[in-house]
């Protein structure tokens, strides 16, 4: 059977399962499924229809599945669905979806959401994020896989974040972020690759090297951004990681590519962020 404090409120029709705690003073909504170890200390909202992956710990007031902050919101019963063995920390909100985009916000496994993270509408959060403390997603962002979100940093709506990219502290995100990328603190645009992620993540020497000189003739060396592309596209047709910075940029969203500050005059970049 579930452990659910006294001061707790659990509505009927909750699907929760045997091995769930629910900590003081929370309460969980009848819409709600959390799946086998889900723990929420105390005081957390569990809102709409929310599901929470097995092995999820949500931290003192955190409010999930609660509605959008947008105006077209018209109380349809869309969802809100994280994944497993998330650690949720104080003061975290994540809203459900809408209408006008996929009816759904997604937060994918193994994520780590420091406090005051916000996850708005629609958005879509691959595996093994991290965000640190009051990073803010916009609705509609989609963020792939092993993404590093610096604190104080905002998403801006329908951006992309590609996978194993850095956005560091303090940044405000406007454009498409290039897998692998890097965007830092203090400076315009694309701050190249994420080369301490990719180290860290077993990437090799070859593989690092090639993703660098992809980086440098895409963004650099005359003739269009989709020239350039066609180009490496070509050079590297055998290498998975360029091809995916490759069918990003291809297939390109509502936001432009967020690119070096220096992209226009060729002179080099620092890809060591």
């Amino acid at each position: 059977m579930p452990r659910i404090d006294p001061t707790a409120r659990v509505e009927s029709g909750a699907n929760l399962a045997d091995d769930v705690e629910i900590g003081p003073f929370c309460t969980v909504g009848p819409d709600a499924t959390l799946h086998a170890g889900v723990r929420l200390i105390s005081h957390v909202v569990v809102a709409g229809h929310t599901e929470i992956g097995e092995g999820t710990v949500v931290y003192p007031f955190a409010a999930l599945g609660t509605p959008p902050q947008s105006v077209h919101y018209k109380g349809e019963p869309s969802r809100l669905v994280i994944g497993d063995k998330c650690i949720i920390r104080e003061h975290v909100t994540m809203n459900i979806g809408t209408a006008g985009g996929h009816m759904e916000t997604r937060v994918g496994s193994g994520g780590f959401f420091m406090v005051g993270t916000h996850i708005a509408h629609d958005c879509s959060v691959g595996d093994n994020a991290v965000f640190a403390n009051n990073a803010t997603l916009a609705g509609h962002v989609t963020v792939g896989d092993n993404v590093f979100i610096g604190g104080l940093s905002a998403v801006h709506q329908f951006v992309r974040i590609g996978e194993q990219c850095i956005v560091g502290g303090m940044c405000g995100l406007r454009h498409d972020l290039i897998p692998f990328g890097a965007v830092v603190e203090g400076r315009p645009g694309l701050g190249g690759l994420n080369i301490i992620g990719l180290k860290r993540r077993g990437f090799t020497r070859p593989q690092i090297h090639a993703l660098r000189a992809a980086y440098r003739e895409i963004f650099y060396g005359g003739s269009t951004l989709g020239e350039r592309v066609d180009r490496v596209a070509q050079r590297y047709v055998d290498d998975a990681n360029v091809l995916r910075i490759v069918e990003f940029v291809r297939s390109a969203g509502k936001r432009r590519i967020t690119v070096p500050h220096d992209a226009d005059n060729g002179s080099a970049v620092d890809e060591a962020a």
